[in-house]
This record gives structure tokens, C-alpha cells and sequence, in this order.
């Protein structure tokens, strides 16, 4: 049976991801845990998330899931989620500056405000909404999903990573608001989504679907 865990850090609204899990395909077993040995037998992990970056980072560390990502990164199929996938870079600007768990070199950075789109109009920060996902790069997770699909957005902070780096995530999915950000990166076993896949409809459960049947290959 297909073993999944959603890494419970008390930040977000897990169980609206394990129904969207569920929904997809019931027949898997679905754990929503900070259970060390748990995430170590699960056979993927979603690593989901909301807040702010300090308190979740506290979190993290003190259960020690900073740890267990490095362990599982080239082991397992890891699907990162909003705050989840920002966590997973080296920098976040929140909060007068966070350490981030690392996973991949870059920093998280805060939208501007009183930006404009083309009509002049101006984008409110946080970006909330749908937008649409432009696929850079080809990856199995895409499977079944349209370029430019429009996904669920609820985000101040976007992923910035540096891919002139070792160890650095591919950008795979883009979006603008104004500015062109990474909504989608990937590199070895891990797939980390700025949207909100279980709050995207079809698409998102599409995404889902696609994750709990990636094997973490190209």
C-alpha cells in the first residue's frame, strides 16, 4: 500500500490536504504525523505550510523535520507546499531574516507593493487568487496538466533560488505579479508547488494523482 505522510508541524490546514489526498485515491494509507519513524517509513512526504517564516522554522527545527528532509531528500518522493517549499530554500526575508532548512541554495523574498499590472491597476500583496502556471521545463508531476493552467495562490514571499549553484532546485514552473516568480521548483526526488494544489480543483487533484504516482525520477 502506497504510504503517505503529510508532515504535521501545526502550521496550515493539513487535513483539507489529506481530504484532497483521499479523494484521489482512497485506497492509500495516509498519516498526518511529526513522527519521526513514521516519516522515515512513509513511501512520500508532503510537506505543506502557512505562516510566518520564524515561527515555522522554529517548529521545524525543534522537531527536528529539517533533519528528516535532508535524509529523505534522495530517498523518497517529497511534494513541498506554499510555506513548505519556501521553508526549503537557504534565506527567507521574513521576519527581519530566517535560516531555512537549506535544501536548495536561494533566498525567499517579499513582493513589492503597489506594483501594477497592465491596466495600471494595483496588485494587492499578499497575492491571493488564481494565476496562471507557466511549465519551463518538462517533469512527470505536469502529466495530464495544461501549460498555463491557473492555480490557487495565497502568498507576501516567492522562492528566488540560485541556479548557478550546486545542489541548486530547477525552476519548472513560473508565474507573474507582475514579476515573472518561480511557482514550481525541482531537483532529485523533490517537487515544491508556491499554489496550493488541494484548494486548485482539477488541476490540483491532478497534481496530487501525478505525485502519488511519481517514482522521484526524471
Amino acid at each position: 500500500m502506497n504510504r503517505v505522510v503529510v508532515i504535521d508541524y501545526g502550521m496550515g490546514n493539513l487535513h483539507s490536504v489529506g481530504k484532497a489526498l483521499e479523494h484521489v485515491d482512497e485506497n492509500i494509507s495516509l498519516t498526518i504525523t511529526a513522527d519521526a519513524q513514521q516519516i522515515r517509513d512513509a513511501d512520500r512526504l508532503i510537506f505543506p505550510g502557512v505562516g510566518a517564516m520564524r515561527d515555522c522554522m522554529a517548529e521545524i527545527k525543534r522537531l527536528k523535520i529539517d533533519e528528516l528532509l535532508k535524509q529523505a531528500r534522495l530517498e523518497k518522493p517529497i511534494l513541498g507546499i506554499c510555506v513548505g517549499m519556501q521553508a526549503m530554500l537557504s534565506y527567507s526575508e521574513e521576519n527581519n531574516g530566517v535560516d531555512c532548512i537549506g535544501l536548495f541554495p536561494g533566498m525567499v523574498k517579499r513582493f513589492k507593493e503597489n506594483q501594477v499590472d497592465e491596466s495600471g491597476e494595483i496588485l494587492k500583496v499578499p497575492h491571493m487568487g488564481w494565476n496562471e502556471v507557466k511549465q519551463t521545463s518538462a517533469h512527470p508531476m505536469w502529466q495530464g496538466i495544461e501549460n498555463n493552467s491557473r492555480f490557487y495562490f495565497v502568498h507576501s514571499f516567492f522562492v528566488d533560488p540560485d541556479t548557478d549553484k550546486q545542489d541548486s532546485a530547477n525552476i519548472v514552473g513560473e508565474s507573474s505579479y507582475p514579476l515573472t516568480f518561480s511557482s514550481a521548483i525541482s531537483a532529485e526526488n523533490i517537487f515544491a508547488v508556491q499554489f496550493h494544489p488541494e484548494k486548485s480543483q482539477n488541476v490540483g487533484l491532478q497534481l496530487l494523482k501525478n505525485f502519488l504516482s511519481w517514482n522521484g525520477q526524471l
